[in-house]
Order: C-alpha cells, then sequence, then structure tokens
C-alpha cells in the first residue's frame, strides 16, 4: 500500500491527517521536525511527502532541498499558514508537486493526495513489463526517469483530472499518443471511448467527415449516414494527432466546437452536442505556424489551456538503456525468441547513436535486431548499419562519400554555382526518400521535412519532381523519385 509522510510541528495537523487518511489503504507516517522528517525519508521510502514550510526553526524549503537529495522522485506537497508569493514561487520552482494553504480542505487535500500517489507511480514504473504481462495500461506504456520524463508524468498527473484541452508537443516519436492515452486514462472519462485520429494520414477533402460524420447524400458517394470521431468519443476523449496539418476550414470547424460544444454533420443542418474532451498534438512549431497566419490564433488559445512538452529521446539521459530492455522483453515474447539481454559493447553503440527518430527509431531497431540474433544475447553485428556508423563520428548514419566525390568533381571543373548544385542534389536525393517512404503522400511528407506543404510544392516543381498538380482530392500528385 502507498506510504504517506506528513513534517509537521502542529499537533493539530498530523491528528487533521489521521483522521483524513484513518484505512488501511494508505500508511501514514508522520514527524514533528525536519531531521525526524529526513530520517523516516531516508528509511522509509514514502511515495509522497507533506511538508509545512515553516518547522519551528527550521526552513521547509531547505528541508525540501535535502529531501531531493535523499528521494529525488518524491512528490512533495508544500503547506503552510503564512503563504506568500514568494515563497510559493520558489517552492514550484524548485520542484514541488502541490503548494497549498492552511486552513486544510479535506476534499481537495484527500484528491491531491491520491494524484500524487498517482504520480509517484508512474515515475516508479519498472524498465521491463512482469513476465506475460502486456502494455495495456498508460503506466506500462512510459518508461523512463530522466528529470525531463518526470517533469511529463508530474503535468499528466495535474492535468488528467481536470477536463480541459491538453496540446502535447514534441518531435516524431517521442510518443505523443502515449502521453495522450495517459491523461485519458487517469481523468474523469477513463470509463468512456478514446478516439485517435492522425490529421496528417487523412486526405483534407475526408477530415471533415471523419471528424463531424455526414449525412446520406452530402456529397457524391456518400450512399448513408456516417457517424464521425466527435460522435463517437461521446462523453470520452478524442485524440487528434497532428493537428497543426490541418487545413484553415477545418481549423475553423474544430474551433466552433471547442466554443459552442456543438457540431452539425457535412450536409445536415442538426446541431450535435459533444461531449468530449479534446486532446491535441503536433510536431510543428504552432506559436510560428500562427506567426505567419498558417495557423489559426483563436484555435491555438483554445487547444493551448494546458501544455504538456515531450523531450526527444537524445535528451534523456540514461532512458535509453530503460527503454532497451523494456522492448526487448516486449518483442522478445511476440517473436518467440529467447534473447534476455543486450551485449555492453551493443548498449554502448546504442547509448551513443542520436536517434533523430526518438523513441519510434529505437522500437524498430530493437525489433530488428531481435530478428537478426541467433543467440540469447543482442551482438553489435545485430544493430542496423546506421546504428554502428554514427558510433564511429558518422553522424546519425549518414554517408558523404557520393558527395564529396561531386563536390570534388565540381572543383576540378571550375564551378562556380557550387552552393546552388549542391544544395539541389541533396534536396533531390532528401525529397525523393521522403516520398517514396510516404507513398507520394504531399501532407505527410511536409509533416515529416517540417515544411508546409505549399514549400514541398514549390522544392518539388523546382527541381523538377511533380509532372503535374493533383486534381481535387488527389492527395499524393504524382512525384517523380529522384535518379539513384
Amino acid at each position: 500500500m502507498p506510504k504517506l509522510l506528513v513534517v509537521d510541528d502542529e499537533p493539530s495537523i498530523l491528528h487533521f491527517f489521521r483522521r483524513a487518511f484513518p484505512g488501511p489503504e494508505v500508511t501514514l507516517l508522520t514527524a514533528q521536525t525536519a531531521a525526524e522528517g529526513l530520517a523516516a525519508i531516508e528509511r522509509d521510502r514514502p511515495d509522497v511527502v507533506v511538508l509545512d514550510i515553516n518547522l519551528g526553526g527550521d526552513s521547509g524549503l531547505e528541508t525540501f532541498r535535502r529531501a531531493r537529495e535523499l528521494a529525488p522522485k518524491i512528490p512533495v506537497i508544500f503547506i503552510t499558514g503564512h503563504g506568500t508569493a514568494d515563497t510559493a514561487i520558489e517552492a514550484m520552482r524548485l520542484g514541488a508537486y502541490e503548494y497549498l494553504l492552511k486552513p486544510l480542505e479535506l476534499d481537495h487535500l484527500t484528491d491531491l493526495v491520491d494524484r500524487a500517489f498517482e504520480i509517484s507511480r508512474l515515475m516508479r514504473v519498472p524498465a521491463t513489463l512482469p513476465e506475460g504481462g502486456e502494455p495495456s495500461s498508460a503506466a506500462d506504456a512510459l518508461v523512463g526517469r530522466a528529470p525531463a520524463m518526470q517533469a511529463v508524468y508530474k503535468a499528466v498527473g495535474r492535468v488528467a483530472p481536470q477536463d480541459v484541452t491538453v496540446l502535447i508537443l514534441g518531435e516524431s516519436g517521442t510518443g505523443k499518443e502515449l502521453i495522450a492515452r495517459a491523461v485519458y486514462h487517469y481523468s474523469k472519462r477513463a470509463n468512456g471511448p478514446f478516439l485517435a485520429i492522425n490529421c496528417a494520414a487523412i486526405p483534407e477533402n475526408l477530415l471533415e467527415s471523419e471528424l463531424f460524420g455526414h449525412e446520406k447524400g452530402a456529397f457524391t458517394g456518400a450512399d448513408r449516414k456516417r457517424i464521425g470521431k466527435f460522435e463517437q468519443a461521446n462523453g470520452g476523449t478524442l485524440f487528434l494527432d497532428e493537428i497543426g496539418d490541418m487545413t484553415p476550414l477545418t481549423q475553423t470547424k474544430i474551433l466552433r466546437v471547442l466554443q459552442g460544444q456543438e457540431f452539425q454533420r457535412v450536409g445536415g443542418n442538426e446541431s450535435l452536442r459533444a461531449d468530449v474532451r479534446v486532446v491535441a498534438a503536433t510536431n510543428r512549431d504552432l506559436e510560428k505556424m500562427v506567426a505567419d497566419g498558417t495557423f489559426r490564433g483563436d484555435l491555438y488559445y483554445r487547444l493551448n489551456v494546458f501544455t504538456v512538452r515531450l523531450p526527444p529521446l537524445r535528451e534523456r539521459g540514461d532512458d535509453v538503456p530503460l527503454l532497451v530492455e523494456h522492448f526487448v522483453r516486449r518483442f522478445g515474447r511476440e517473436l518467440d525468441k529467447g534473447v534476455r539481454d543486450v551485449s555492453p559493447e551493443a548498449m554502448d553503440l546504442l547509448r551513443r547513436y542520436p536517434w533523430p527518430g526518438n523513441v519510434r527509431e529505437l522500437q524498430s531497431v530493437v525489433k530488428q535486431a531481435l530478428l537478426g540474433t541467433t543467440g540469447p544475447v543482442i551482438l553489435p553485428e545485430f544493430l542496423p548499419p546506421a546504428v554502428r556508423r554514427a558510433a564511429d563520428g558518422g553522424g546519425p548514419g549518414l554517408d558523404f562519400g557520393g558527395l564529396t566525390a561531386y563536390v570534388e568533381e565540381q572543383l576540378g571543373a571550375g564551378a562556380t554555382t557550387l552552393y546552388a548544385d549542391y544544395q539541389a542534389v541533396t534536396d533531390r536525393h532528401l525529397l525523393g526518400l521522403v516520398l517514396r517512404q510516404t507513398g507520394g503522400n504531399l501532407s505527410q511528407a511536409a509533416r515529416i521535412l517540417g515544411i508546409t506543404r505549399a514549400t514541398l510544392r514549390t522544392k518539388l516543381a523546382a527541381l523538377g519532381l511533380m509532372v503535374d498538380r493533383p486534381a481535387a482530392g488527389d492527395e499524393a500528385g504524382h512525384p517523380v523519385p529522384p535518379e539513384g
């Protein structure tokens, strides 16, 4: 059972907590001095600490700093009867989970402690799954102990119970949908549906129908009524992934739903109620898009009620070994492989690789290595060449041999436009690779490249890679693959 430590020099406060947590579900520990509290943290390892800022002659803030050295992952809730703005700001700046003023309100306090227990559990998620288990819950899927991820867990714990819109920002592959599912899992809507839709993967002319549904006969091919995601997610949570790829028209309709909690099916006149919590995500810089006029400012402010920023894997320190172990166990069972370990040399290569594709790329690499492994241990030779090359200083799998030869050839020929020529060669190669990967889907390609679809079209036309402009509704177009 979870352990709660209360450090306060007022007997009445300790008595209050004994009444608030009387049952067997929580083990309540108490201390009346800073020294007793620090000793209890070191000895009993509580899951949550409630700490008075004024402990007689001792400073609660200083006690908090020392407690952080003993147990950096424990959520700490500050309480005080003499709160000031400076004290509150300093407490939160140091990393306190919450700050409460006395007298304490029982319902609010118990709810806050329960959420803190959830955060504590999230931050102590094991790196591997139990034997025979599956990543069926949000906690199972969120692996990592880096401070940046602890901040994410803390943010999830704070916002999940609040029925507000959440915006998740992060590079591709960082796990934005997992965080969205965690918000849902710990919310009051957890018994309702959770639906996800990738706004970049659906052609413009179909996205509106996918979101809001349509009436029979609304357009050519609409031979029956269709229920959209907003209607299907009633009472639950709708995750709008890659919302930065929405067209201005769809942005306007999403804004109307968020403002009025109502929508209409395509081709219909009936206003339908939308009892849905929206969680949105993007890898784009929405603030820049608002400044550029490509994303509605009023929609951005509606979405940006609470923001969770996911760190890229390269900024997560020692989380790579934890994730590797997690994926080895998970995919080892799925693939029926007897692999149980990764050699130190292979793990060193994985740690040194910059992971431009983040956790998604790591997951793919581990699965690929498992498929090629013949023994019980993953060795360096079973890792993809890109990972092995990066460790030798070649960057994330980049091969500059051909480009170097091209530059030397141009220098020998007395080139005078080398920069433009070199850029055209690399752009042609890069755009061709991405377009082949996305099957010619311009929206997906633009999202991967981090540019707008209009910019991508301009580049393709300049390089002669676009044969013609696609007809209305033809998302892919007809790009010509590059030579070589």
